[in-house]
Parts: structure tokens; sequence; C-alpha cells
């Protein structure tokens, strides 16, 4: 028997976001609900060490850092709902009742005086057995999260765009050599990125190539290398010696049911007013990977979510003084 849920707030996504926006929302005595959606947590509980997100002196584990979020977010009030938001009704306002509408693929009902949308960007992933099973062990989808890992040593990236031309030159910082492998001749990058990655030292460009298998050994298994193959007959071309991998063929965000619910660009990234985490609709919010597709890191994504429970704050004290 389905259920309905009445919040002062619904914060959709349980990320860096999500669980930031919640923890300053239940400070605020909104009473906020998360629903989760399929990974609480987000992209960070497939990331094995953190050394970026600031107070810590040593590394941490992606998933006990989501875990220590969500237990704080508990801690000062918040509620959480194990459930997918599959049907949305934002564009025009709140009903007439005052509340967003919203329903989740269990069959429940959400009111919600204000949303926020946090529900990220997925890294795209070569669909290859060999990449899921060696996630942590040396494939990554940001080099700015785990680049410094690799200071000294060899790494592949993957892509022919500007975020793979971007992550090579960023990590000649770290690494002792960068290899990029694209499918094609010819590089989607910027001219000025191209003119850049073609000009260092440290970058090798091969041309024609695909990743045909990714190489690990030990125990726990690590990555040692790739098997390349050309994409125009499939033949296995060779074998690079390399330490890490990272896959750089781009994101998609988490858009879902909002696609037309809020304004989004052709990426299907929601657009927020500039400096702000609102959406086209009053009262909506975004904050995240959802709306972010420069950064992409989990200390910006808290910080959007902290920007987005203070404005709703802000929106649900004029509703009241405007009735």
């Amino acid at each position: 028997m389905s259920d309905t849920h009445v919040t002062d707030m619904l914060i959709v996504g349980a990320g860096p976001a999500g669980y930031t926006a919640a923890i300053y929302a239940a400070r605020a005595g909104l009473t906020p609900l998360i629903v989760t959606g399929m990974q609480p947590g987000g992209q960070l509980t497939i990331t094995d060490e953190i050394e970026n997100f600031p107070g810590f002196a040593n590394p941490v584990q992606g998933p006990w850092l989501m875990e220590q979020m969500r237990l704080q977010a508990e801690h000062v009030g918040t509620r959480f709902q194990f459930d997918i938001i599959t049907e949305a009704s934002l564009k025009n306002g709140p009903q007439e009742d005052g509340y967003f509408h919203l329903a989740g693929d269990s069959g429940d009902q959400f009111r919600a005086r204000t949303v926020v949308i946090a529900t990220g960007a997925q890294a795209k992933w070569l669909n290859i057995p060999s990449e899921k099973r060696l996630q942590g062990g040396g494939v990554s989808a940001c080099a700015t999260c785990d680049g410094f890992f690799y200071r000294g040593k060899e790494v592949a990236v993957i892509g022919g765009g500007n975020t793979a031309v971007e992550e090579a030159l960023y990590l000649t910082h770290h690494a002792s050599k960068v290899h990029l492998i694209h499918r094609r001749d010819s590089l989607r990058a910027e001219r000025i990125l191209q003119k850049r990655l073609s000009a260092h030292p440290k970058i090798t460009v091969h041309w024609n190539r695909e990743v045909q298998e990714i190489l690990g050994e030990g125990t726990p298994e690590v990555v040692v290398g790739l098997d390349l193959r050309d994409p125009r007959d499939h033949a296995v071309k060779e074998r690079l010696a390399v330490d890490g991998v990272f896959v750089a063929i781009g994101h998609s965000p988490s858009i879902g049911p909002f696609r037309h619910e809020v304004e989004c660009d052709d990426g299907g990234y929601i657009i927020t007013q500039p400096g702000t985490a609102q959406t086209s609709v009053p009262g909506v919010f975004a904050a995240g990977d959802i709306q972010d597709k420069i950064y992409r890191q989990a200390v910006t994504a808290a910080g959007t979510g902290c920007m987005a429970a203070l404005e709703a704050e802000r929106y649900i004290e004029e509703q009241k003084h405007a009735g």
C-alpha cells in the first residue's frame, strides 16, 4: 500500500550535495526528506581513497566518507526514503495545496514545499568486464581525484574530447608518462587543447586504437597494462604497460523525470542562475554534478548543496510572508 510523504524540503539524491543540503536544512528546522535513488552515496561509493576532501590528514575511503555524511544528516533530523523518483510535476510551480507533487517507483507520493535535485551524473564507461573488476585497482574516471596516486608512474587516458585531453594534461603533473588512447585519427577537443597536448613531452597519442582488455595482476588485483586493438579491423596491435587507466569518454547527467520540468542544456545538465542553486522554477533547486559539468568534485558538490538548502530556507520564508 502506497504512502504519502510530506516535507518542507525533498532532496532527490544521496551524494555529497544531497547530504549537505539535508544537514543545513535539518539544522534550520525544515525536516528534510532524502529520496536516496539507486546508489546512496553516489559515485564516491566506488572511489577507493580520497585525499582531497578537507578535514582529513590521511586518505579516507569513499564509502566511509559517504556513510559519515549520512549519519550526520540522520543525527540532525533528516528522514530517508529508499525509493526512486519516477514522476515529477514541477514546471508550473506548486499545486493548489502549496506543494510540489512527485511520485516514486514504489508507488509512494511525495509533497514538498521545496525540491533539491541532487541526482548527480554518471561517468560513461567502456563496458568491458576487466574495467569494472579493476575499479579501485587502477581504473578511474577522475584524474583530479586519483592522479596523485600515480606520481612517477605511467598512465593511460581513454578518449578524444576536451575531458580526455584536459585529464591527460593534468596527469603530467604527477605521472612520468601519459598515453592518450583514441579510437580515431583526429581529436574532438578544442584546438588550443590539442596544441598543448601535442607540445607536451610527457604525452604520447595512440591513434586508431581502442582498449580490448585492461590487464591486472596480484592480490588484490591492480592494473598492469592494456591490450589495444585497431577498431577498423579489430586486430590486436599492441600491449601497453601502464599502472593506471583513466576513462574520459564523458558523463551522463542523471536527469530522469526532471528533463522537461526545469530548464536544461543540450547535454541534459540542469541550468542554475549564476552564483545560485536556483533552477528555472522558483522553489526548485539543483546541486552537485547534475548542474556542474566542469568541476565534478565532492567538495564543490557539498558547497552547492549548502547553497541549495540556504536558498530553499529563504524561499519558504518569503512564501510565508507573501501568504
